[in-house]
């Protein structure tokens, strides 16, 4: 009988740790042939989008469709998850919380694989719903000094500030511009709905590891073609949705070329940086290979803890 998990179960039992280490095993898998991916789609009405996002492990068995929509008065997210051997609906997961996790801990994965190992201050560009999950995923994976924020909305800053004070138990230092933000900061996340770019390449210290993670359309973009440039190594979470969603990259010609999948670079294949002085950029989109992880690891965890709410057959 399938599960029903509501929001507020979802955030209980998904912890950023072990949310990391759920997306860990699911590139590696992917890196073995064992998982597959496919890119968000889209439908559109006037004033709305409905997007999905799929895929499937061979070595869990399960396969995972978000669904969510956008419009004017807010976005609804869904996660559908699926036996791969019986085709039995397991779960239908509410996924706001979820979303949030599975992001920050894409983060967390791409930054332990890629940022120096003393890198201890992060500079955060943005206030909003994704930051805070960016910020935690973070800090699941270097110990942190200081955290840096900066936003436009000076109440979100504070909420933020303390919100991740708490969350993470590292102090927040508010910036009163992206550049004081950035300047010297060992990580940077850019987390923001900005069309246009907002941190500027020119900013960034040799060795500074960048998740850029707010753009995920093609016109869009948060970090200019300079940032892009001077990053001696781009990882991407997938190459095929990339080409058609990361505007960062896009605009910046010859980028996608040199590109690595964040599946090579975990499991060892290729690696996270070359040197201690190289400026690292991981450009995250968002796919479903890491909503299937999250899913797969609440459900097993509900089963555990009688969690949820059976729906009828």
């Amino acid at each position: 009988m399938a599960l029903y998990l509501s929001e507020q179960e979802v955030a209980r039992l998904l912890t950023m740790e072990a949310c990391i280490e759920a997306l860990d095993q699911a590139f590696r898998q992917w890196a073995e042939g064992l998982a597959s991916n496919r890119p968000r789609a889209r439908a559109a009405l006037r004033g709305g989008l409905l997007h999905t996002l799929s895929a499937a492990s061979d070595t869990w068995g399960r396969m995972a469709a978000k669904v969510y929509a956008t419009t004017r008065a807010g976005a609804r997210f869904v996660v559908l998850l699926f036996d791969g051997r019986t085709s039995d609906l397991l779960a239908i997961l509410e996924a706001h919380a979820l979303g949030q996790t599975r992001t920050g801990a894409a983060t967390g994965l791409a930054t332990r694989s890629m940022a120096r190992p003393e890198a201890r201050t992060l500079a955060v560009v943005g206030t909003g719903w994704q930051a805070r999950g960016q910020a935690c995923g973070v800090a699941a994976v270097r110990p942190l000094r200081e955290i840096r924020a900066c936003g436009r909305d000076p109440d979100r800053l504070d909420r933020f500030r303390r919100d991740v004070e708490e969350a993470c138990r590292v102090p927040v230092v508010p910036a009163t511009s992206v550049e004081e933000c950035v300047r010297g900061a060992d990580i940077v996340v850019t987390a923001t709905s900005s069309e246009r770019p907002v941190l500027r390449g020119a900013w960034l210290a040799p060795g500074t590891h960048l998740n850029a993670v707010g753009s995920n359309r093609a016109e869009r973009r948060e970090i200019d073609e300079e940032a892009v440039r001077r990053a001696g190594r781009i990882v991407v979470d997938s190459l095929e949705q990339a080409r058609l969603e990361a505007g960062d990259l896009l605009a910046a010609p010859g980028s996608l070329e040199r590109a690595l999948e964040l599946s090579q670079v975990v499991a060892g294949r290729q690696p996270g940086r070359g040197d201690p002085s190289e400026i690292t950029l991981f450009k995250s989109l968002g796919i479903g290979l890491e909503d299937l992880a999250a899913a797969s690891l609440v459900y097993d965890l509900a089963l555990e803890a009688g969690a949820g709410r059976p729906l009828p057959r």
